[in-house]
Protein backbone atom coordinates (compact mmCIF):
# COMPACT_ATOMS: atom_id res chain seq x y z
CA UNK A 1 0.00 0.00 0.00
CA UNK A 2 1.13 3.36 -0.75
CA UNK A 3 1.62 6.32 1.81
CA UNK A 4 1.47 9.62 1.06
CA UNK A 5 2.77 12.26 3.47
CA UNK A 6 0.64 15.56 3.68
CA UNK A 7 2.56 18.74 4.11
CA UNK A 8 0.34 21.74 5.99
CA UNK A 9 -0.37 24.76 3.17
CA UNK A 10 1.74 27.07 5.53
CA UNK A 11 4.72 24.62 5.30
CA UNK A 12 4.34 23.97 1.59
CA UNK A 13 4.54 27.91 0.81
CA UNK A 14 7.58 28.30 3.06
CA UNK A 15 8.54 25.56 1.10
CA UNK A 16 8.59 27.36 -2.43
CA UNK A 17 9.61 30.32 -1.07
CA UNK A 18 12.82 29.12 -0.14
CA UNK A 19 12.57 27.28 -3.88
CA UNK A 20 12.43 30.94 -4.89
CA UNK A 21 15.14 32.14 -2.85
CA UNK A 22 17.85 29.62 -3.76
CA UNK A 23 16.88 30.54 -7.79
CA UNK A 24 17.43 34.05 -7.36
CA UNK A 25 20.47 33.63 -4.97
CA UNK A 26 21.76 31.59 -8.15
CA UNK A 27 21.07 34.38 -10.50
CA UNK A 28 24.22 35.68 -12.41
CA UNK A 29 24.78 38.94 -13.71
CA UNK A 30 26.33 39.69 -16.73
CA UNK A 31 29.51 41.93 -16.82
CA UNK A 32 31.74 43.30 -19.67
CA UNK A 33 35.41 44.14 -18.32
CA UNK A 34 37.08 47.13 -20.23
CA UNK A 35 40.31 48.35 -20.03
CA UNK A 36 40.28 51.99 -20.25
CA UNK A 37 44.36 52.73 -21.73
CA UNK A 38 44.71 56.40 -20.77
CA UNK A 39 43.24 55.98 -17.55
CA UNK A 40 44.96 53.16 -16.53
CA UNK A 41 41.60 51.81 -15.14
CA UNK A 42 39.44 48.40 -16.03
CA UNK A 43 35.90 49.39 -15.98
CA UNK A 44 33.26 46.59 -14.58
CA UNK A 45 30.17 47.34 -16.97
CA UNK A 46 26.65 45.83 -15.76
CA UNK A 47 25.46 44.13 -19.19
CA UNK A 48 21.62 44.11 -17.36
CA UNK A 49 21.89 48.03 -17.38
CA UNK A 50 24.88 49.06 -19.34
CA UNK A 51 26.47 51.19 -16.44
CA UNK A 52 29.61 51.25 -14.74
CA UNK A 53 29.45 49.12 -12.07
CA UNK A 54 33.14 49.60 -11.13
CA UNK A 55 36.73 50.68 -11.64
CA UNK A 56 39.79 49.18 -10.52
CA UNK A 57 43.03 50.67 -10.87
CA UNK A 58 46.27 48.56 -12.96
CA UNK A 59 49.42 49.24 -14.28
CA UNK A 60 50.60 51.38 -17.04
CA UNK A 61 48.70 50.79 -20.44
CA UNK A 62 46.79 47.72 -19.78
CA UNK A 63 46.00 46.34 -23.41
CA UNK A 64 44.73 43.02 -22.82
CA UNK A 65 42.51 41.39 -20.35
CA UNK A 66 41.51 37.56 -19.48
CA UNK A 67 39.87 35.86 -16.76
CA UNK A 68 39.99 32.70 -14.70
CA UNK A 69 38.41 29.59 -15.82
CA UNK A 70 36.16 29.92 -12.83
CA UNK A 71 34.85 33.79 -13.06
CA UNK A 72 36.57 34.71 -9.71
CA UNK A 73 39.56 36.55 -10.96
CA UNK A 74 40.87 39.06 -13.69
CA UNK A 75 44.42 39.37 -15.60
CA UNK A 76 45.79 42.54 -16.66
CA UNK A 77 48.69 42.81 -19.49
CA UNK A 78 50.12 46.47 -18.00
CA UNK A 79 51.51 47.21 -21.71
CA UNK A 80 53.16 50.48 -20.60
CA UNK A 81 53.91 53.41 -22.50
CA UNK A 82 57.06 55.22 -23.28
CA UNK A 83 58.52 52.69 -20.89
CA UNK A 84 57.76 49.33 -21.95
CA UNK A 85 55.60 47.63 -19.00
CA UNK A 86 56.85 44.21 -17.25
CA UNK A 87 54.22 43.32 -14.85
CA UNK A 88 50.37 41.56 -15.01
CA UNK A 89 47.66 42.92 -12.59
CA UNK A 90 45.81 40.39 -10.62
CA UNK A 91 42.16 41.79 -10.10
CA UNK A 92 39.27 39.92 -7.49
CA UNK A 93 36.67 40.42 -9.45
CA UNK A 94 34.15 40.31 -6.71
CA UNK A 95 36.40 42.00 -4.31
CA UNK A 96 37.01 44.81 -7.16
CA UNK A 97 40.32 45.40 -6.66
CA UNK A 98 43.80 45.01 -7.43
CA UNK A 99 45.16 42.04 -5.43
CA UNK A 100 48.69 41.71 -6.97
CA UNK A 101 51.13 42.81 -9.40
CA UNK A 102 53.23 40.14 -10.87
CA UNK A 103 56.23 41.26 -11.50
CA UNK A 104 57.87 39.83 -15.00
CA UNK A 105 61.31 40.75 -14.72
CA UNK A 106 63.20 41.00 -17.68
CA UNK A 107 60.18 40.14 -20.08
CA UNK A 108 58.90 43.35 -21.15
CA UNK A 109 55.50 44.42 -23.27
CA UNK A 110 53.25 41.69 -22.05
CA UNK A 111 50.04 41.57 -24.15
CA UNK A 112 48.09 38.73 -25.43
CA UNK A 113 46.37 36.83 -23.24
CA UNK A 114 44.72 34.02 -22.05
CA UNK A 115 43.95 31.93 -19.46
CA UNK A 116 43.81 27.60 -19.91
CA UNK A 117 44.51 24.79 -17.82
CA UNK A 118 44.12 26.79 -14.69
CA UNK A 119 47.26 28.86 -15.77
CA UNK A 120 48.14 32.19 -17.74
CA UNK A 121 49.37 32.05 -20.93
CA UNK A 122 50.84 35.48 -22.56
CA UNK A 123 53.24 37.09 -24.59
CA UNK A 124 56.22 39.14 -24.01
CA UNK A 125 56.48 41.35 -27.14
CA UNK A 126 60.48 42.85 -26.57
CA UNK A 127 61.40 39.28 -25.91
CA UNK A 128 59.75 37.74 -28.45
CA UNK A 129 58.56 35.58 -26.27
CA UNK A 130 55.74 33.48 -24.69
CA UNK A 131 55.84 32.75 -20.89
CA UNK A 132 53.75 31.36 -18.57
CA UNK A 133 51.98 32.10 -14.96
CA UNK A 134 51.13 29.89 -12.20
CA UNK A 135 48.82 31.68 -10.13
CA UNK A 136 48.90 28.99 -7.42
CA UNK A 137 52.53 29.58 -6.96
CA UNK A 138 53.13 33.23 -7.88
CA UNK A 139 55.68 32.26 -10.28
CA UNK A 140 56.48 32.34 -13.98
CA UNK A 141 57.00 28.53 -14.52
CA UNK A 142 57.29 28.09 -18.62
CA UNK A 143 59.16 30.45 -21.49
CA UNK A 144 59.31 29.51 -25.16
CA UNK A 145 61.05 31.95 -27.33
CA UNK A 146 59.26 31.88 -31.18
CA UNK A 147 62.30 33.76 -32.68
CA UNK A 148 59.94 36.12 -34.27
CA UNK A 149 59.52 40.26 -34.15
CA UNK A 150 56.34 41.30 -32.25
CA UNK A 151 54.70 38.57 -30.57
CA UNK A 152 51.59 39.91 -29.99
CA UNK A 153 48.43 38.17 -29.47
CA UNK A 154 47.62 34.49 -28.36
CA UNK A 155 45.18 32.04 -28.82
CA UNK A 156 45.55 28.84 -26.27
CA UNK A 157 43.38 25.43 -26.74
CA UNK A 158 41.59 24.44 -23.49
CA UNK A 159 44.34 21.95 -22.08
CA UNK A 160 47.14 24.24 -23.38
CA UNK A 161 48.67 21.75 -25.62
CA UNK A 162 48.42 24.18 -28.72
CA UNK A 163 48.44 28.05 -29.11
CA UNK A 164 48.71 30.31 -31.84
CA UNK A 165 50.77 33.50 -32.09
CA UNK A 166 50.22 36.58 -34.56
CA UNK A 167 54.13 38.12 -34.56
CA UNK A 168 53.31 41.52 -36.31
CA UNK A 169 57.36 42.43 -37.40
CA UNK A 170 57.85 38.88 -38.16
CA UNK A 171 54.71 38.83 -40.78
CA UNK A 172 54.06 35.64 -39.45
CA UNK A 173 51.73 33.18 -37.24
CA UNK A 174 53.35 30.51 -34.69
CA UNK A 175 51.96 27.11 -33.90
CA UNK A 176 52.81 26.15 -30.68
CA UNK A 177 52.17 22.54 -29.72
CA UNK A 178 53.15 20.06 -27.18
CA UNK A 179 55.47 17.49 -27.95
CA UNK A 180 55.53 14.03 -26.34
CA UNK A 181 56.42 14.86 -22.86
CA UNK A 182 55.09 18.89 -20.92
CA UNK A 183 58.47 20.47 -21.64
CA UNK A 184 59.29 18.93 -25.18
CA UNK A 185 57.22 21.42 -27.82
CA UNK A 186 57.07 21.65 -31.84
CA UNK A 187 56.84 25.42 -33.05
CA UNK A 188 55.72 26.15 -36.45
CA UNK A 189 56.16 29.45 -38.61
CA UNK A 190 53.45 29.96 -40.61
CA UNK A 191 54.24 33.02 -43.15
CA UNK A 192 51.29 35.10 -44.06
CA UNK A 193 50.37 38.88 -44.98
CA UNK A 194 52.32 42.30 -44.07
CA UNK A 195 51.12 43.06 -40.16
CA UNK A 196 49.40 40.01 -39.03
CA UNK A 197 47.49 41.53 -35.68
CA UNK A 198 43.94 40.30 -34.90
CA UNK A 199 43.28 36.75 -34.91
CA UNK A 200 41.05 34.06 -33.75
CA UNK A 201 40.20 30.56 -34.45
CA UNK A 202 36.75 29.17 -36.04
CA UNK A 203 34.69 27.56 -33.43
CA UNK A 204 34.83 24.43 -35.26
CA UNK A 205 38.52 24.44 -34.45
CA UNK A 206 39.75 23.61 -38.15
CA UNK A 207 40.65 27.10 -39.60
CA UNK A 208 42.63 30.43 -37.79
CA UNK A 209 42.01 33.81 -39.44
CA UNK A 210 44.49 36.67 -39.10
CA UNK A 211 43.94 39.73 -40.41
CA UNK A 212 46.94 41.78 -41.82
CA UNK A 213 46.98 45.48 -40.44
CA UNK A 214 49.58 46.43 -43.02
CA UNK A 215 48.66 45.61 -46.51
CA UNK A 216 44.74 44.80 -45.78
CA UNK A 217 44.52 41.01 -46.03
CA UNK A 218 43.33 38.30 -43.98
CA UNK A 219 44.92 35.21 -44.40
CA UNK A 220 43.21 31.52 -43.70
CA UNK A 221 45.08 28.62 -41.76
CA UNK A 222 44.16 25.06 -41.88
CA UNK A 223 45.30 24.27 -38.73
CA UNK A 224 45.72 20.52 -39.64
CA UNK A 225 48.28 21.60 -42.35
CA UNK A 226 49.75 24.41 -40.75
CA UNK A 227 49.33 26.83 -43.78
CA UNK A 228 47.53 29.19 -45.54
CA UNK A 229 45.01 27.34 -48.03
CA UNK A 230 43.45 31.12 -48.46
CA UNK A 231 43.99 35.37 -48.79
CA UNK A 232 41.19 37.35 -48.68
CA UNK A 233 41.46 41.02 -49.68
CA UNK A 234 39.32 42.98 -47.51
CA UNK A 235 41.23 46.55 -48.32
CA UNK A 236 41.53 47.16 -44.98
CA UNK A 237 43.96 50.36 -43.71
CA UNK A 238 44.67 49.33 -40.57
CA UNK A 239 43.27 45.93 -39.19
CA UNK A 240 43.38 45.86 -35.48
CA UNK A 241 41.32 43.06 -33.91
CA UNK A 242 39.44 39.88 -35.44
CA UNK A 243 36.66 37.82 -34.12
CA UNK A 244 34.46 34.89 -35.11
CA UNK A 245 30.61 35.02 -33.55
CA UNK A 246 30.18 31.72 -31.68
CA UNK A 247 28.03 30.03 -34.35
CA UNK A 248 31.28 30.67 -37.21
CA UNK A 249 29.08 32.49 -39.88
CA UNK A 250 30.49 35.78 -39.22
CA UNK A 251 33.71 37.13 -38.77
CA UNK A 252 34.08 40.87 -37.53
CA UNK A 253 37.53 42.74 -38.29
CA UNK A 254 38.22 46.24 -36.44
CA UNK A 255 39.61 48.82 -39.06
CA UNK A 256 41.11 51.84 -36.76
CA UNK A 257 42.02 54.33 -39.55
CA UNK A 258 38.56 54.07 -41.37
CA UNK A 259 36.46 53.59 -38.02
CA UNK A 260 34.69 50.93 -39.04
CA UNK A 261 33.75 47.22 -38.66
CA UNK A 262 34.15 44.49 -41.58
CA UNK A 263 31.90 42.06 -41.19
CA UNK A 264 33.12 38.94 -43.38
CA UNK A 265 30.67 36.35 -44.23
CA UNK A 266 32.66 33.26 -43.36
CA UNK A 267 30.54 30.46 -45.73
CA UNK A 268 31.75 32.79 -48.94
CA UNK A 269 34.77 34.00 -48.02
CA UNK A 270 33.64 37.82 -48.62
CA UNK A 271 32.68 40.95 -47.36
CA UNK A 272 29.21 41.05 -45.76
CA UNK A 273 29.10 44.69 -44.73
CA UNK A 274 30.89 47.59 -43.10
CA UNK A 275 29.20 49.35 -39.78
CA UNK A 276 31.19 52.56 -39.10
CA UNK A 277 31.42 52.71 -35.58
CA UNK A 278 33.56 56.01 -34.97
CA UNK A 279 37.39 57.16 -34.51
CA UNK A 280 39.91 54.34 -33.88
CA UNK A 281 37.97 51.40 -33.25
CA UNK A 282 39.99 48.70 -31.57
CA UNK A 283 39.38 45.43 -29.49
CA UNK A 284 36.55 43.20 -30.42
CA UNK A 285 34.20 40.98 -27.74
CA UNK A 286 31.21 39.10 -29.01
CA UNK A 287 28.41 37.86 -26.62
CA UNK A 288 28.72 34.06 -25.51
CA UNK A 289 24.73 34.03 -27.29
CA UNK A 290 26.11 35.91 -30.29
CA UNK A 291 23.34 37.98 -30.20
CA UNK A 292 25.25 41.42 -29.55
CA UNK A 293 29.07 42.57 -30.22
CA UNK A 294 31.33 45.12 -28.20
CA UNK A 295 33.36 46.79 -30.28
CA UNK A 296 36.08 49.62 -27.95
CA UNK A 297 36.12 53.10 -30.26
CA UNK A 298 39.28 54.15 -28.34
CA UNK A 299 39.38 57.52 -30.31
CA UNK A 300 35.80 58.56 -29.03
CA UNK A 301 36.08 57.10 -25.30
CA UNK A 302 33.29 54.51 -25.86
CA UNK A 303 32.17 51.00 -26.47
CA UNK A 304 29.75 50.09 -29.42
CA UNK A 305 27.50 47.69 -29.29
CA UNK A 306 26.24 46.30 -32.74
CA UNK A 307 23.11 44.29 -33.49
CA UNK A 308 24.52 40.76 -34.78
CA UNK A 309 21.08 40.31 -36.34
CA UNK A 310 20.61 43.66 -38.05
CA UNK A 311 24.18 44.13 -37.87
CA UNK A 312 23.44 47.92 -36.81
CA UNK A 313 24.22 50.12 -33.89
CA UNK A 314 22.22 49.39 -30.70
CA UNK A 315 23.95 51.82 -28.40
CA UNK A 316 26.98 53.31 -27.13
CA UNK A 317 28.79 52.43 -23.23
CA UNK A 318 30.70 55.13 -21.98
CA UNK A 319 33.80 53.65 -19.63
CA UNK A 320 36.82 56.22 -19.54
CA UNK A 321 39.32 56.86 -21.80
CA UNK A 322 41.06 55.17 -24.69
CA UNK A 323 39.04 51.45 -24.09
CA UNK A 324 40.41 48.61 -25.99
CA UNK A 325 40.95 45.30 -24.32
CA UNK A 326 37.86 43.62 -23.02
CA UNK A 327 36.56 40.55 -21.37
CA UNK A 328 33.28 38.68 -20.25
CA UNK A 329 32.20 36.87 -16.77
CA UNK A 330 28.99 36.19 -14.79
CA UNK A 331 29.14 36.51 -11.46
Amino acid sequence: MRTRTLIPFGAAIGLLASASAVVVSQARTPYLLVLNKDDATLALVDLKTNAVAGRVGTGEGPHEITVSSDGAMAFVGNYGGQTPGSTISVIDLAARKEIRRVDLGALRRPHGLAFADGKLYFTAEVNRAVARYDPATGQIDWLLGTGQATTHMILVNKDASRMFTANIGGDSVSVIERGASPLAWNVTVVPVGKGPEGIDISPDGKEVWTAHSRDGGVSIIDVAARKVTQTIDLQTKRSNRLKFTPDGKLVLISDVDTGDVVVVDVAGRREAKRVHVGKSPEGILIAPDGGRAYVAVSGDNNVAIIDLKTLAIAGRISTGIDPDGMAYVER
